[in-house]
């Protein structure tokens, strides 16, 4: 298909929100490459935040699960919210549809869009690749642990005849309301000092860090820096623990968990000179606004899939023979969750002194 053809993209990626934020590198390289191309996205609530208003996508479709999920799954609501999702994306007569996600959730509505080429790759899981009508070879297996997912996402992007040669992450800019928010909830920064932004916590329990190594570095960045600790409101036991086994007390630190929505967490990050983080979407969203330096710490998943990468992300893993396992439950014998406490606390303290110029 010659370049000029492809004037409307439909983007398939429901999922979570670093998923997301892997996937935009696609938007990018579309739209550099057909600067006039009509993009649309079909996703989730959750990560809809980075998705509406977003510069490089014209048209946002959210489904909303959060609310489906408390009916029935073939409530005649849900029916509803879902047709008219469907007539929307027709009414648009899209050119293409990518079905990156490449399950049944998120191809299960290919039949009922009007769209001519249906493209996904080859290796999808849950027999999605039944609804699509353009299915190319996959370079590498859709789990593969050391082939990173952006790099899957943008052969979609190649497929189409876009330039993939630039990966790059956009987000729409804080409106003022969101800056103010932030600029009071930080108005007792020292300004002096640079900032590090810890988000300690992730859903996976094998992926979080070792408490009292959250601990023990905190103690090491004592006084040394401004220290502000995000999350979500459920985080906030986690943050007092760590709290409690080190040597600062809650004024030593700026808590911001439950005080921000994704939109407003990005503003902070945008603060920051490091975030450090697990493998989490915090870790993607402060990789996406490119402002701060991004320490990734991981255990049971896969660093060379999934981590933030470029010039200011840095990634600390173990070498264990049983990870990266991508499982969200240990399933060792013995020593469960052991690769949540090989990295050590001395490891991150020798980086961040590196990063932030410490004595």
């Amino acid at each position: 298909m010659k370049k000029q053809e492809i004037k409307k993209v439909l983007i398939l990626r429901l999922s979570a929100l670093g998923d997301t934020i892997h996937t935009l590198p696609v938007a990018y390289a579309i739209k550099k490459t057909y600067p006039d191309c009509v993009i649309g996205w079909v996703v989730e609530d959750k990560a809809s935040l980075f998705i509406k208003n977003n510069p490089l996508v014209d048209k946002c479709y959210v489904v909303p699960k959060k609310e489906w999920k408390k009916r029935s799954l073939f409530s005649v609501q849900n029916i509803k919210d879902l047709k008219k999702i469907v007539d929307d994306i027709n009414k648009e007569h899209y050119d293409v549809v990518l079905d990156t996600q490449q399950l049944f959730k998120s191809s299960c509505i290919l039949p009922f869009l009007n769209i001519k080429r249906k493209i996904t790759l080859s290796g999808g899981r849950e027999f999605s690749w039944l609804f699509s009508n353009e299915i190319y070879p996959e370079s590498h297996k859709l789990f593969d642990p050391d082939y990173h997912v952006v790099n899957r996402n943008l052969e979609f992007a190649k497929h189409i005849g876009a330039d993939a040669s630039e990966i790059k992450i956009v987000l729409k800019d804080s409106d003022d309301a969101i800056k103010a928010k932030i600029n009071f909830l930080l108005s007792g920064i020292d300004k002096t000092k640079k900032t590090v932004i810890c988000s300690p916590a992730t859903t996976w329990e094998n992926k979080h860090w070792k408490e009292s190594y959250w601990s023990k570095t905190l103690d090491f960045l004592k006084d040394k820096v401004n220290i502000i600790f995000t999350g979500v409101e459920q985080d906030l036991a986690l943050i007092e623990r760590i709290l409690d086994d080190s040597t600062l007390e809650k004024d030593d630190v700026i808590i911001l968990a439950g005080k921000t929505n994704l939109e407003e967490l990005a503003e902070v990050f945008r603060r920051g000179d490091v975030v450090i983080s697990p493998d989490s979407g915090s870790a993607h969203i402060a990789w996406a606004v490119s402002r701060p330096c991004v320490v990734t710490l991981f255990s049971a998943t896969a660093e060379k899939r999934s981590a933030p990468f470029g010039e200011n992300c840095y990634v600390l893993a173990p070498e264990l023979d049983c990870r990266p396992c991508l499982r969200k439950k240990c399933k060792r014998k013995s020593k469960k969750n052991l690769c949540c406490e090989l990295v050590k606390p001395e490891e991150l303290i020798s980086l961040l002194t590196k990063i932030l110029q410490l004595k």
